[in-house]
């Protein structure tokens, strides 16, 4: 048993990989941060006084999926957040 648990320490995330997301507990659910993400797309998008059409030309990235990301219903890949948030950073 001491074995085990001498393993598991040593496989366990250390520095920022544990403080990021203690192995237990997730701070809210995947749907939760889906939709505070989609409502940070927005607000960004919006403070850029950007519609939905040039946000998705600029960043190659559909209308159609921004709508369900900022709805919190896309799953988006982090390349696809990359360029929205460039986009709307460089407006």
């Amino acid at each position: 048993m001491a074995d085990r648990r001498i393993r598991s320490v040593a496989d366990a995330p250390s520095g920022f990989a544990a403080r990021a997301m203690p192995p237990d507990a997730l701070p809210y659910s995947e749907s939760e941060f889906l939709s505070l993400l989609g409502d940070r797309v927005r607000a960004m998008r919006l403070v850029r006084d950007m519609s939905r059409r040039e946000l998705a030309r600029k960043s190659r990235v559909s209308e159609r999926y921004i709508a369900q990301i900022e709805a919190g219903k896309g799953n988006v890949s982090i390349v696809l957040l990359l360029r929205i948030a460039h986009a709307i950073r460089c407006g």
